[in-house]
């Protein structure tokens, strides 16, 4: 016999309030009623959950196991039951994935035209890497993702915008006096970027391929901050994304900071939504993150 719902709230009271009395007063049973069914569950797993004594009840290690994944099962059929009641996109709750080099300059204008058109839809953002993102797509730790769309296959996906790169080299490096770099420029140079968790240093390794340019194989940049400090140290240049550069990256007196123009040096931005989510809610999200590209100045892609 599997917990069932009730046993798991019965017991996560118990281990709260450190007494079957006080749980039983709180969730209205009677404690006989409420003791039966912790020990059946007891019996049933073959585990002891909690040590009774004079003093209360105190909960072993696995009845804080038990404990810490009855709370996740109890809180993903809160959330199954608000969505199920709720006529909000998402159940009222939209669980965000994006990537960090995208989420601080798109998403601040994306979330106050979203508010104005969804004022009662609570909005979770979380910034991770594109394999971190995938993975969260896939578990259902999110309901959509703005990331790159040749990482998340077997999605609803919408193209955005097409971000072109940049590249920064310190302020004494023999590029540093171009207005713009190319292939050949690269000839023979070393390329910094982020780890290959991101998609960002696939296309870095590809650029390096076709321009003669080798990879730093003694450094992956854990963020694009610290692949412009390593650039300014003469380490290499550093690849960044068109959105951090303008932003940021062209402030950074430390460092020279150009637009890097051939072929291939861009990444396509997209909204990945799971295909059992409305494609509805997707083309909705998307005008909306494409309105937000546009004050932006960049390439929006419209399919």
């Amino acid at each position: 016999m599997r917990p069932t719902l009730r046993q798991m709230e019965y017991i996560i009271a118990v281990h709260q309030l450190g007494s079957f009395g006080l749980a039983a007063e709180k969730l209205h049973v009677s404690q006989p009623s409420l003791s039966n069914q912790v020990a059946a569950v007891e019996t049933d797993m073959g585990v002891r959950l909690f040590d009774r004594g004079r003093a209360g009840a105190r909960t072993t290690a696995r009845g804080l196991e038990f404990v810490t994944r009855a709370r996740r099962i109890l809180s993903e059929v809160e959330a199954l039951r608000s969505t199920m009641l709720s006529d909000l996109p998402f159940g009222g709750r939209l669980r965000l994935g994006v990537l960090p080099s995208i989420g601080p300059y798109l998403l601040p204008q994306a979330m106050k035209a979203l508010h104005e058109d969804e004022p009662e839809l609570r909005v979770i953002v979380r910034e991770e890497n594109t394999l971190s993102l995938d993975e969260g797509l896939r578990n259902g730790r999110f309901d959509a993702v703005i990331s790159t769309p040749e990482d998340h296959p077997n999605t609803f996906q919408r193209p955005l915008f097409v971000e072109p790169l940049w590249v920064a080299v310190a302020q004494d490096h023999p590029l540093a006096g171009r207005s713009r770099i190319g292939a050949a420029d690269l000839a023979g140079q070393r390329l910094l970027t982020l780890d290959t968790g991101h998609r960002l240093a696939r296309i870095v390794y590809g650029i390096a391929g076709a321009s003669g340019a080798t990879v730093s194989d003694d450094y992956e940049g854990t963020s694009l901050d610290s692949i412009v400090l390593m650039a300014a140290t003469g380490a290499g240049i550093g690849i960044l994304p068109d959105l951090f550069a303008r932003r940021q990256g062209i402030h950074r007196s430390e460092v020279r900071v150009m637009p890097l123009e051939m072929a291939d040096a861009d990444r396509t931005i997209s909204l990945l939504v799971p295909v059992d989510r409305s494609e509805g809610l997707a083309d909705h999200m998307a005008d909306i993150l494409r309105g937000a590209a546009e004050t932006l100045e960049l390439a929006v892609v419209r399919s």
